[in-house]
């Protein structure tokens, strides 16, 4: 069984009149075991492969055996299906009119193989329709407590309206999660982004197709390394207070705030899917009613939730103080990971402001995040801002465009924006 701990860093003291609590809480888990072992329910997995006329011979040819190579680390016992995507979406295996999946073993894995090895490129791009056909796969069995999917695209979504597109995401969110692929650089980073992002998944950009097969497994590894199929973040706080915000900040920047389902009056749930043997970081925000110096409140109970059980918590806490010396004193986690997500967004207005045109402003918001992913130490962040801009003063975040900038170097920073590095010890 899994064995989730709960960790609270942050400065509880609070001046005269002092209102926001910031604290973040780090989650641990360990003896996670493999996906659809934990006895709480099956596993599933959906293989979605742009085959779009845009993929090309050699584009499929490479998708197909990424596919392959995929389908030799899904575990046996575990459900799934594959599904070729263009302009509409069409089960490729298994072989059937009405949407159906079958248990991994040596022989539905070589059938499924033969089956991707038949690729072939055809037609638009239409994402949503892959999506909701995704969504209907899983459906179908209904012991599921798991579903995880891969999906691999080439371009953009030009054969349905963004109108569509927003409509699929909505509607299968909180069904299934979702990592998502772009390969080459025709695709565009926002539209990917949306879909990993509504479903609890992870974008990046694969640069060329040789490179799809290794990406592939990794991402079918991890999937199975997940043996906890569910699990929310439960957030209480007092009467009268409000949760300003609730993000996952480690391993990536992902606001939760906007997926808070009520519990009840004082008490918030937050989706954060399947779980390994991994360790998460969350930021809580809360705005306490101001209370006299030398008084202090419970200002959030953050609980980790599988089902109805409560496996982890983390108390926050708020004392009024009137010594400087307690109340300034600022928390190395809480700073650290305010540094990160503002860094996510300084590259992503930054890499907005470039493509509209506007070069002041591009160079002030990169500016700003070489400055930031110096002060955070994310080193990541630094060697990937060096390929657009060039760094005259990091401390100050002096910086210049690069005249040329490779565009797989400017997805990749894009794409990378919201992946983050732990506090320094």
């Amino acid at each position: 069984m899994a064995d989730f701990t709960a960790t609270v860093y942050q400065n509880e003291f609070l001046p005269d009149g002092g209102t926001d609590v910031h604290a973040i809480v780090t989650v641990n888990c360990a003896g996670a075991g493999a996906a659809g072992q934990s006895g709480s329910g099956d596993a599933g997995e959906i293989i979605i492969v742009d085959t779009s006329g845009s993929m090309g011979r050699d584009g499929v040819q490479a998708a197909a055996y990424a596919a392959q190579t995929a389908l030799d680390q899904i575990l046996d016992g575990v459900w799934f299906a594959v599904i070729s995507g263009n302009d509409r979406a069409q089960l490729a295996f298994p072989p059937s009119a009405e949407p159906v999946m079958v248990k991994m073993d040596p022989y539905t894995r070589q059938a499924a193989k033969d089956a991707v090895s038949r690729f072939y490129a055809d037609g638009g791009t239409a994402m949503g329709t892959w999506l909701r056909l995704a969504s209907r796969v899983f459906a179908t069995v209904p012991t599921l407590s798991q579903k995880h999917a891969i999906l691999l695209t080439d371009g953009e979504n030009q054969h349905e309206t963004p109108e569509a597109l927003t409509q699929a995401i909505e509607s299968v969110t909180g069904q299934f999660q979702c990592d998502t692929r772009g390969v080459g650089v025709a695709w565009q980073v926002d539209e990917v982004r949306r879909i990993a992002q509504a479903l609890l998944g992870t974008v990046d950009i694969i640069p060329a197709p040789n490179q799809l097969a290794e990406e592939f497994s990794k991402l079918i590894q991890n999937a199975m390394s997940r043996g906890v199929a569910q699990a929310d973040l439960r957030v209480w706080a007092p009467q009268g207070a409000e949760v300003l915000f609730v993000r996952q900040v480690a391993p990536t920047v992902e606001d939760l705030t906007s997926r808070r389902a009520v519990i009840n009056p004082l008490t918030g749930s937050y989706p954060t899917g399947s779980w390994g043997d991994e360790s998460r970081d969350y930021h809580v925000a809360i705005r306490l009613a101001a209370k006299a110096i030398g008084q202090e409140q419970l200002a959030a109970r953050v609980q980790l939730v599988l089902g109805d059980d409560v496996v982890a918590q983390g108390l926050v806490k708020a004392l009024w103080s009137a010594d400087d010396a307690l109340t300034t004193r600022i928390s190395p986690e809480v700073a650290h990971y305010t540094g990160q997500t503002e860094l996510a967004q300084a590259i992503q207005d930054g890499l907005a402001a470039k493509a509209a045109g506007d070069t002041a402003t591009a160079t002030t918001k990169l500016g700003r995040a070489v400055q930031l992913a110096a002060a955070t130490g994310n080193e990541a962040a630094t060697t990937r801002l060096r390929k657009v801009v060039d760094i005259d003063d990091q401390e100050t975040g002096t910086v210049r465009l690069k005249r040329t900038i490779e565009k797989a170097d400017e997805m990749a920073l894009d794409t990378a924006s919201t992946k983050t590095t732990r506090v320094r010890k």
